[in-house]
Order: C-alpha cells, then structure tokens, then sequence
C-alpha cells in the first residue's frame, strides 16, 4: 500500500523517556514508521511494550522527548500548543476504549459536539450527521441519550463523532475493549468502511488478535521499540507472535 501512496502520519527516530537517573524510564525507543493514507493499522505489544504511548504522541497528545512525528508533512516538533489544538480537531477523530459521551445529550449531539468545541455552525453538518447516523445504524435512534443506548450503540455514536468534520486520521484505542465478540466486530468494520469511503488513516491500538486481524496491517511494539511487522496475519498468527515477546520478554 506505502508505494505510491501519501504518507499521512510519520514518526522518525521517536523516543520517549520519564523520570530521571534510576527511575528513567523509557516508553518508546529510536521508533521510525510510516502510515500511508487509507490505511487500516493495528499497533500491538505486551503490556508497557509503549503502544499507548506511541498512540498519544501520534495524535499530538502528548510530545516526543526525541524525534519527530509528521503528519501530511507537517513536522509537529515546530507546532506550538495552539497549533497542536487546531490540527488535532482538523485533522485528528479519537474513538477509546470508554464511550467518553456527554450523558445528558442525544446521540445526535454527542456526535456533533467536536463542530461545538471548534465554534462551527452546527447546520452545516446537517447532511454530514444523517450520513453517518446511517453508516453507524442509528438513524432512529438519533435522539436517544447515551443511557438509552447499548454499549455497542455507544460506541458507534463514538465512532461517528470521531468522523463528523471528516478528519484525516482516526485513532482508536482499545474500541472493542468493552463490547462483545459480535458488537466489537461491526464496530471493526465500520472502521475499515469508514478508511475505505473517507480516504482515512485508523491507527489502532489493541491487546485482541481478532480484532487485530482486521486491519492492513499489524505493527508490533516490545520494551518500546518496533520488533515486527505483518501484512494481513490472521489472529492464530497474531497470537503467536506476541506469546513470543511475552516469553522473550
């Protein structure tokens, strides 16, 4: 997929280092990877292996202590924390693991909230929200609040929140981490739907091979540092390789 695609995120050199003297220590190490647009990756590692981490600093939550990250071109190293803010809500959707939904909105609100943060008129989304309230199958279930809705509905309104002013890249930690085998499946397929009509970048953290094996491609993390990559490995594949980090760790 990389030839002949744009590059939409791009780390260089990236390391990540807490604390000073005996209690350093160090997430992420001389990281270098490249995420074509349209890509669907899953970023997976035993625990503390760094993926969190690597997701935060990928969607400008958090800064590298070394390296860069590139995203459409744009070295982030040069932002200022203003600059951070406004590519995050331009070009950046995050779905995580909890819901994150405003409890006494409607789904439909909840989904339009980043166009409120971001002080746009909420009107000109009007088509925008009924295609998306569509894709995620919610469309009668618009002006539900989020105690009315299933886990699985949930995040779904999540998921269309992330999309709702088109963002370039989605980044998406543990999404199926609350939800059952069959829920977290369609939330999985809508995420690879939604790279495939949106021209969209999912970056994908997960500890599930199954849910895994749903994306372009699966990047592996261990003691902070890039150890494997696989094309298209089923979850059997999956699990077996990070068995071995575990026991290599």
């Amino acid at each position: 997929m990389e030839n002949g695609s744009r590059i939409a995120v791009e780390t260089v050199g990236l390391s990540k280092v807490y604390g000073e003297g005996p209690t350093t220590v160090r997430a992420l190490w001389d990281v270098s990877l490249k995420f074509p647009n349209s890509e669907f990756a899953a970023i997976m590692g035993p625990s503390g292996s760094g993926k969190s981490t690597l997701l935060h600093i990928l969607g400008a939550l958090d800064k590298p202590s070394s390296g860069r990250v590139i995203v459409g071109g744009t070295d982030l190293s040069g932002l200022s924390d203003r600059k951070l803010t406004l590519l995050r809500r331009q070009r950046m959707g995050f779905v995580f693991q909890f819901f994150n939904l405003i409890p006494t909105l409607s789904a439909e609100e909840n989904v339009l909230l980043p166009a409120l943060i971001a002080s746009e008129r909420t009107g000109k989304y009007s088509e925008r929200l009924h295609e998306l309230l569509n894709l995620v199958g919610l469309t009668d279930r618009r002006t539900h609040r989020p105690d009315e809705l299933s886990g699985g509905e949930q995040q779904r309104v999540a998921i269309a929140r992330a999309l709702i002013r088109n963002p370039d890249i989605i980044l998406a930690d543990e999404p199926t981490g609350n939800l059952d085998s069959r829920t977290g499946a369609g939330v999985l397929d809508l995420l690879k739907e939604s790279a495939a009509r949106y021209d969209q970048t999912i970056l994908m953290v997960t500890h599930d091979p199954r849910a895994a094996a749903s994306a372009d491609r699966v990047v592996f993390l261990s003691d902070g540092r890039v150890v494997d990559n696989a094309r298209n490995p089923g979850p059997d594949e999956i699990l077996e390789r990070i068995k071995n980090l575990e026991s290599a760790g």
